[in-house]
């Protein structure tokens, strides 16, 4: 086994399905409000809804897809079992969100339509996700292999959004077309079912004991884990670090058409490209600093120079600024936001373990599809907030979708969304990573309580690893390996 996950085919085969996980998004973030105001005209304060709505959604599907996961039993492994089903429904609800659809003059009819296709998509992407997320503790235990297959995972991610911002810079050339946004559609789910299928051939997963959990309990069981103090506080870097992420794609076909007035001659593509990019670049830069340190300190290292980066940034956001200062400024911010995703996904691994002390439950399933349902409830709010913020600029769709120019004053409100919205989510997710607790310190000590706890250490445990328990859960020691943490929303801290 230890050969087998020093294997660089393992962490390639485990990485693959990470184009989708990350590729999916950078679609649906850059392209898909845009699709809906300017190929269809809809207003941007309902087509910014729509997300948020799927969201809503994933509160139901996410729980019960991460109970389903661990309640599963399969020669494939359970997750594994899902990720492969989840192939083919993946591919296919991808393409039905881009579906070209008039009803006529009612723009409800429409509206309601495009609702019900993208909570098709946050199905189809939960039931890969959520097994997916929850696959790593189940291949590897130790701190550092996990670190390392989670860098390789973030590069294949970081290909995956190359991929998602180029090719659809490349294939839509009148971003009032919707029909070539459908097509660019049907590449994609050709691509992210190819990806899926790889990874689900080249990982396993260690067969344990099913965790039966009855339906009843899902929801009671699922939102217990937000009991973790560390979980808690992941969950803060979590949302606020993606959303920054969701502000600068969602918003990047706004400030280059609209505010510097330089979507046409390829410069959307060169910024796209720029951002994606030095993003990859960020993936390798951080994997071994993040292997020497922590892997929370690229987000320490990365948000403070992207929050500089961002405010220069305000004072070239005008038609006819150099554009060479703009790709400089952009590759900055995508190394920065590397450390961001790198860091987020390795910690996330890890959680499991900090809840399995807390509840004496192993229950991956759960603690990655909450994870998701976070990362889906930061893409959806984050784009009701741009829908809402462009209407309070005045944006004015009719005139977006006639190719015409937006007013002054809505051009500069734009700007100053995309450069503020950044930096306030990008603040929280700095404060929230200086207070996690966990590195590798940390966890080499809940491990080790873990192995106490099932008779697997009878070494005594000391009044500094008690400390480290009770800072890292949040819960006194006393209190900790206790079934009613994991199904008792009231059970005592």
């Amino acid at each position: 086994m230890e050969k087998k996950q020093n294997s660089l085919l393992a962490k390639l085969s485990y990485g693959f399905a990470d184009i989708y996980g990350g590729g999916a998004f950078v679609v649906i973030s850059t392209f898909y409000t845009v699709f809906l105001t300017k190929a269809l005209g809809m207003p941007t304060a309902l087509a910014g809804t729509i997300p948020l709505i799927g969201k809503i959604w994933d509160a139901i599907t996410d729980p019960i897809m991460g109970n389903i996961a661990d309640r599963t039993r399969s020669k494939f492994g359970a997750k594994r079992f899902w990720i492969l089903v989840g192939s083919i429904i993946s591919a296919i609800t991808f393409v039905v969100m881009w579906i070209p659809f008039a009803s006529g003059d009612s723009v409800w009819g429409q509206y309601i339509f495009y609702v019900l296709m993208y909570m098709l998509f946050s199905t189809g992407f939960t039931i890969v996700m959520v097994p997916y997320n929850a696959l790593l503790p189940d291949m590897v235990e130790d701190y550092t292999v996990r670190a390392k297959f989670t860098s390789v995972r973030m590069a294949f991610s970081a290909f995956g959004a190359i991929l998602a911002g180029l090719v659809p810079t490349l294939m839509i050339k009148e971003n009032t077309d919707a029909s070539q946004y459908f097509k660019v559609s049907l590449i994609f789910a050709v691509i992210f079912l190819v990806v899926i299928l790889l990874t689900f051939a080249g990982t396993w997963e260690r067969q344990k004991e099913v965790v039966k959990v009855g339906f009843g309990q899902t929801f009671t069981q699922s939102f217990t884990v937000f009991k973790s103090r560390s979980f808690k506080l992941f969950i803060g870097i979590f949302l606020f670090g993606q959303a920054a992420t969701d502000f600068i794609t969602g918003l990047a076909v706004y400030y280059i058409d609209d505010v510097l007035n330089a979507y046409g001659g390829g410069n959307f593509t060169k910024m796209m490209g720029v951002i994606l990019v030095s993003q990859f670049l960020g993936m390798l830069l951080f994997a071994p600093i993040m292997a020497a340190t922590s892997k929370k300190f690229p987000i320490l290292i990365g948000t403070p120079i992207r929050v500089v980066a961002t405010i220069v940034m305000l004072f070239f956001s005008y038609e006819g600024a150099p554009f060479t200062v703009i790709l400089i400024l952009c590759f900055i911010i995508g190394l920065a936001m590397a450390g961001v995703s790198t860091s987020i996904y390795a910690i996330l691994s890890d959680l499991v373990d900090v809840d399995e002390l807390i509840t004496s439950v192993n229950r991956p399933g759960i603690c990655s599809g909450m994870a998701t349902f976070t990362r889906k409830i930061a893409t959806g709010f984050s784009s009701a907030i741009i829908g809402v913020l462009l209407a309070m600029v005045h944006y004015d769709e009719v005139a977006a979708s006639a190719g015409l120019r937006q007013a002054a004053s809505t051009q500069r409100g734009i700007a100053y969304i995309y450069v503020f919205s950044q930096i306030f989510f990008l603040v929280f997710t700095f404060l929230f990573t200086v207070l996690f607790p966990v590195t590798k310190k940390e966890f080499d000590i809940i491990r080790k309580e873990v192995a106490r706890r099932k008779g697997e250490d009878t070494s005594v445990i000391t009044p500094e690893e008690k400390e480290v328990c009770e800072k890292v859960t949040g819960f006194a020691y006393e209190k900790l390996w206790n079934k009613d943490n994991a199904y008792k929303m009231h059970a005592e801290e």
